[in-house]
């Protein structure tokens, strides 16, 4: 039987929210073994001066429990 955790967990990247994504699953997985996926829930970026400064993404981690 397996048996899976979900975590929540917010990224940012001046970048892109792909950019986010991954540097959220890459830190994630230093802490969490086991990562199956990741849900995104939300999407936001920060504006300054009229300019997209930073994106932000909020996602759901999937990962497998050991025995």
């Amino acid at each position: 039987m397996t048996v899976a955790k979900v975590s929540e967990i917010s990224a940012t990247s001046s970048k892109s929210f792909e950019d986010a994504i991954e540097q959220g699953i890459a830190r994630a997985s230093k802490t969490l073994r086991n990562i199956r996926g990741a849900w995104v829930k939300e999407q936001h970026v920060r504006c300054d001066q009229g300019k997209i400064a930073e994106y932000q993404v909020n996602m759901m981690v999937t990962f497998v429990l050991d025995d």
